[in-house]
């Protein structure tokens, strides 16, 4: 009876144990793949400056999300990186409304939805109502490219739960945040999605381009699922704001 006893509490422990180690409940497609489905946004201050920094009048102060903490310039990127810094004020891209680019998108500080659908996902952004597809279908980078995308030609595969993004043929007219950190043309990005519990995602992203950087390196962030109650995008074109400005839009009860 004593080691029947001994033998139930060691099963019970284990059972405990794996249920600890068990994946989360997460949500699935009929496939049985993970859904991202949703509107997610980011707590980080990743947007601001990736790398760690003090408080600024332009950035809160952050421990950075990069690991090893800075990224590994070349000597004449680097300097051009403090360029970028010292006219930040002007020369952001995002000031211009441009398509903020990938990853920034990802970490940048306004929601984004996904749509999800076996063949592909759907990233839509509310900063510039701006579009990227994701293709988990199986086809392949195109061969000939003048890399002109902002956003990257996106194709992606499953490693178990986690979503692997590669992503290659950008142009160079984005940042990677207010800070002034850049990419050349030959950058290459690899994304790693997954779920951390069923309304969190971590998202990494490696980047490399030798141009650039004397080595790959990699930032992660966390997604938090906005479930607020008739939580929406709202069209952000910033692009609008002179014509405001002039023509105001008429407040709801006026006849203006």
């Amino acid at each position: 009876m004593k080691k029947t006893r001994v033998a139930v509490v060691f099963a019970g422990g284990l059972l405990a144990a794996a249920m600890a180690t068990a994946a989360p409940n997460i949500p699935r497609l009929k496939s049985g793949k993970p859904d991202f489905s949703g509107i997610w946004e980011t707590t980080s201050a990743a947007e601001y400056d990736l790398e760690p920094h003090s408080g600024r009048a332009d950035a809160p102060p952050s421990a950075g999300v990069i690991e090893g903490k800075t990224i590994p310039y070349l000597p004449a990127a680097l300097e051009q990186k403090k360029k970028n810094f010292a006219a930040r004020g002007n020369d952001d891209p995002r000031l211009k409304c441009w398509t903020l680019g990938t990853p920034r998108g990802i970490y940048y500080r306004e929601p984004f939805q996904i749509f999800q659908r076996d063949r592909d996902l759907t990233l839509l952004f509310q900063f510039g109502h701006s579009v990227r597809t994701i293709h988990t279908n199986g086809t392949l980078h195109p061969e000939v490219t003048d890399n002109e995308f902002y956003l990257g030609d996106s194709r992606a595969h499953w490693e178990g739960d986690t979503l692997v993004v590669d992503v290659t043929d950008f142009g160079t007219e984005t940042w990677l945040d207010r800070a002034g950190n850049f990419h050349g043309p030959k950058l290459h990005v690899v994304e790693r999605w997954r779920f951390l519990d069923e309304n969190t995602l971590e998202y990494q992203a490696t980047l490399e381009d030798p141009d650039v950087y004397s080595r790959p390196w990699t930032l992660s962030v966390q997604l938090h699922r906005h479930r607020e109650k008739d939580f929406q995008l709202i069209e952000n074109y910033c692009f609008t704001l002179g014509y405001d400005k002039y023509y105001p839009v008429p407040q709801q009860g006026t006849t203006e």
